[in-house]
């Protein structure tokens, strides 16, 4: 279960991050995006003892960060959810991305199961046919067997 979350720091010319500091999730009473009309960087975090101040790399992050963050506040924070403002609905509905990607994850799932079905069906359908043939072809064998007997003698 995330029971935190952390402030992480890129340097520039390094490939790591650095953990900066770090704060209880269940401390975070609000996540303003700022402008919930245009796409911006910028955000707020007020946690039980004071705000941060953010920016991220782009609005594009910002959003998948929003977007994650609620999610696992819906999920992980039972007694005291966060307050979102200032955030696009999209990022806060049923329509997120995540949510999006998760449709779309399941839909190539079921379609995935139902052509393995399908393909079981048709082996099913070859494998009795093949044994039909073998079948028959037994018994034009004993057939042809006997007619060669009885003309033999």
């Amino acid at each position: 279960m995330l029971s935190h979350m952390a402030l992480v720091k890129q340097f520039e010319g390094s490939s790591s991050f650095v953990r900066r500091s770090q704060w209880p999730i269940s401390q975070l009473r609000q996540v303003n995006g700022i402008d919930a009309t245009r796409d911006c960087p910028e955000f707020d975090l007020v946690f039980e003892n004071g705000s941060d101040q953010w920016i991220a790399g782009s609005a594009g992050e910002k959003c998948v960060f929003v977007q994650v963050l609620h999610h696992t506040c819906q999920r992980f924070t039972p007694e005291r959810k966060p307050e979102f403002i200032n955030c696009h609905s999209k990022l806060l509905g049923g329509n997120s991305i995540l949510h999006e990607a998760a449709d779309s994850v399941s839909s190539a799932v079921q379609k995935a199961s139902q052509a393995l079905n399908e393909r079981g069906e048709r082996l099913g359908r070859v494998e009795e046919k093949t044994g039909e043939m073998m079948n028959s072809a037994q018994h034009f064998a004993d057939t042809a067997h006997k007619l060669a007997m009885k003309h033999k003698c």
